[in-house]
């Protein structure tokens, strides 16, 4: 309903098939010998844990027949409350599988009935306490606020509980609306109404203060971690490194190309039962998008990004767009060195400041 990443129905009859074709692409990866030192890993998005024990045991296992993983360091599992049991559980630790992702989205059974989510709250608190009962040490939750609907002391009592439940991680994503999903229809249509910009803004700078004020490192726009659990899979997104992607509508990047996969179920396994590899497009980035990528995720991170990752031919651009910046954004932009970051006030307005330093 909110999401427009690719998903598609309860399809428990394909799910074999689907293993089969997403081992068949691990095998015949063209990207074995690239000398890359892997070290994170992310199953995810949606519910891949509805593949069950057989079934991730089989792509497990054939990753690390065609890929050295002797450095793996993160390897992380998305899931939904009350999706799983103590024994999948167990099957994905043995597996090596050391951080969990959980869908908790809010703690408030009204939000989650309008987000369209199957589970309760109890049954996210009963899942969070499942999963540190069987010994998992890094987990993560994600919420959202910016529900319409939703009022700050709600958002509050959700970080409130989720922070008392101790966990290492915790994503705080604003709802936006997508273009082509049904809240966007919604919207359009006047049947449903979006949060004022300044409740938003106020749910934004309450989540910063209250995670920083229990322990937790805002380390990136909508992430929060305990000293030493950011997500590094993500932040080798974010710092625009290379990274795999196998499976429907995943995208890889080798450093140089971007690539994504068929967004259609039936497309990918069919490719692959036809002797081909399931990429729908690609195509090789220049030296404006690699800048405007380092600007646009590194102003997301609190750490920023360093001005010497930009190719030299764009440095007389980016700083004509940094004067112009620092002046429609007082107070917002930090300068260090070689280094460039947003301040606690600009991080509110991330994304305009982004999109004003495009070149």
């Amino acid at each position: 309903m909110y999401c427009d990443f690719y998903s598609i129905p309860d399809k428990h009859e394909q799910i074999q098939g689907f293993t089969h074709a997403l081992i068949s692409e691990i095998e015949n990866s063209p990207y074995t010998n690239l000398g890359w030192e892997i070290d994170t890993i992310f199953i995810g998005g949606g519910t891949p844990t509805i593949l069950g024990n057989h079934h991730l045991e089989s792509i497990v296992n054939a990753l690390h027949k065609r890929f050295n993983l002797s450095q793996l360091k993160e390897f992380t599992i998305e899931t939904n409350p009350g999706e799983v049991k103590p024994e999948l559980l167990k099957t994905l630790q043995s597996l090596g599988i050391n951080r969990l992702s959980i869908g908790v989205q809010s703690l408030f059974d009204k939000h989650l009935q309008f987000l369209t989510r199957i589970h309760t709250s109890e049954q996210a608190i009963q899942t969070i306490k499942m999963a540190k009962d069987i010994g998992f040490e890094n987990i993560n939750a994600d919420l959202i606020f910016g529900i319409p609907g939703q009022n700050l002391e709600e958002w509050t009592s959700d970080l409130k509980t989720i922070v008392d439940l101790d966990l290492q991680h915790v994503s705080a994503y604003s709802l936006t609306v997508e273009q082509g999903t049904q809240l966007d229809k919604w919207v359009s249509s006047s049947k449903i109404m979006m949060p004022e910009d300044e409740l938003s803004l106020e749910m934004f700078y309450t989540a910063n203060q209250l995670m920083s004020d229990r322990g937790y490192n805002p380390y990136e726009l909508s992430n929060f971690s305990k000293p030493g659990f950011e997500c590094q899979h993500n932040l080798h997104y974010w710092r625009i490194e290379p990274y795999l992607a196998f499976g429907p509508s995943a995208h890889g990047f080798d450093g140089l190309t971007r690539w994504s996969n068929y967004n259609d179920l039936h497309q990918y396994m069919t490719s692959i039962e036809n002797g081909n590899m399931p990429v729908k497009e690609s195509y090789t980035i220049d030296e404006i998008e690699y800048a405007n990528e380092i600007i646009g995720f590194g102003l997301r991170l609190k750490e920023g990004f360093q001005i010497n990752k930009l190719p030299k031919s764009v440095h007389t651009q980016f700083w004509k767009q940094y004067k112009q910046v620092i002046n429609i954004y007082p107070e917002c932009v930090d300068r260090s060195d070689d280094n460039i970051s947003l301040t606690k006030k600009g991080m509110a307005f991330a994304d305009a400041i982004a999109s004003d330093f495009i070149l």
